[in-house]
């Protein structure tokens, strides 16, 4: 079976606008969650949100591909042009049909609806602009990034809810392990802080109205963000013979279903989705030395996967670090596992873990070694990154140094 690596990475979030930045701003522990700034937010009860702040399209790309880009199809571009760029690829005609693009996204082009049925619906329009289907659609991001750099292999986009971008992820690890492509830009984006998208929201009773503080027994639910990021992965001996620097090696993915409730997570699914990274990536539990939690700062999310980790790692569960990024850069829905797989290259390439931000009091059904605060020095040799999506849907990702 073929192994696979990580040779290129690109971000655009609240944090940062770029890899680099969303690195340095995670080893900090800033803060991208402020008050959101959009047309009748204050028509909302949550009005807080890890928003891009100051982002000019037209300083990225040229008016007229405006037309045909959302925000989350915008973001997605940025963060792939990054990722190609630092993994020093060239996309050559014959490469090209031999390199895909799997993107994760919850929402698509949300904002391009919300902006329309607003022309509908409140303006009394009846014409909508002839090019909102082509922004909105879920393969936006996807179609565009592959016709931005050539990618003539395989092409598609991902909507797993909270888990696309690991689910994304996982499938580019497929395609590349059974030969069906040597490159896949993959990662995820989403971009839905406009007024449909925290309404809807807000009617599941989930959302914070003061910050994002996993793990904490003061924790009050999830706060959204928006962004991107996109790795390159890629056939070891391909990227070993052009001589690349590898990143980390892509080990172990697995995926599982709660088949139990809609909303609720459940310990199970999330424990068999753990084990089945760990036992596709050939790694003892005791291997592992960080976990980026998917850690919502929900009360029910956050104790079921803290259960689920103690029951996969056992005693090794008190040595291990668990962080969740969320707590700086939001939920990204579909696009916030992508985010966090920077911080699991930046621990086994900088041995810097990344912390759990605003964590003030501890919670018993929370004991783990959740990284309080402040980042901290670490070196480990394998960390994992789990999703763990509405409609019961787990994925886990297991990543080792090389």
């Amino acid at each position: 079976m073929r192994r696979v690596v990580i040779t290129g990475q690109g971000a655009f979030c609240a944090l940062g606008a770029s890899a680099g930045e969303t690195g340095a701003a995670m080893r900090e522990g800033r803060c991208g969650i402020g008050e959101l700034d959009f047309a009748d937010v204050e028509r909302l009860s949550i009005r807080i949100g890890a928003q891009i702040r100051g982002y000019d399209p037209e300083a990225h790309f040229p008016k007229q591909a405006l037309t045909l880009y959302d925000p989350f199809t915008q973001y997605a571009l940025i963060a792939a042009r990054e990722a190609l760029a630092g993994s020093g690829l060239e996309i050559t005609e014959e490469l090209g049909e031999e390199a895909g693009v799997v993107l994760g996204t919850a929402g698509g082009g949300l904002q391009t609806q919300d902006e329309n049925y607003r022309d509908v619906f409140e303006r009394g329009k009846n014409r909508v602009h002839p090019f909102v289907v082509p922004r909105l659609m879920m393969n936006a991001a996807a179609s565009h990034v592959s016709m931005a750099h050539g990618l003539r292999g395989p092409a598609f986009s991902v909507a797993t809810a909270c888990a696309s971008s690991n689910h994304a992820m996982g499938q580019a690890l497929g395609l590349i392990r059974s030969g069906q492509a040597r490159v896949v830009l993959t990662g995820g984006s989403d971009s839905m802080l406009c007024f449909g998208g925290i309404k809807a929201w807000e009617g599941l009773r989930v959302m914070s109205k003061d910050g994002c503080r996993p793990f904490s027994a003061s924790r009050n639910g999830m706060v959204q963000g928006e962004g991107a990021a996109v790795f390159v992965f890629e056939e070891y001996e391909h990227a070993r013979a052009r001589g690349a620097e590898i990143l980390a090696e892509v080990a172990g993915f697995s995926m599982t279903s709660d088949a139990s409730d809609i909303v609720t997570p459940n310990q199970h699914g999330a424990e068999r989705a753990i084990r089945g990274a760990l036992r596709d990536a050939g790694l003892a539990p005791e291997a592992v030395g960080y976990v980026n939690a998917h850690g919502t700062g929900t009360t029910v999310n956050d104790r079921t996967e803290c259960a689920a980790i103690r029951a996969v790692f056992g005693a090794h569960a008190d040595r291990l670090m668990v962080s969740s990024t969320k707590s700086m850069h939001g939920h990204i829905m579909g696009g916030t596992g992508a985010v966090e797989m920077l911080a699991c290259v930046m621990a086994l390439r900088e041995g810097v873990i990344a912390p759990t931000i605003g964590y003030d009091a501890p919670d018993p059904d929370c004991d783990l070694d959740v990284v309080p605060n402040e980042a901290r020095a670490a070196r480990v040799g394998a960390v994992m990154s789990n999703a763990f999506a509405f409609g019961g849907l787990n994925a886990v990702l297991a990543l080792r140094a090389v």
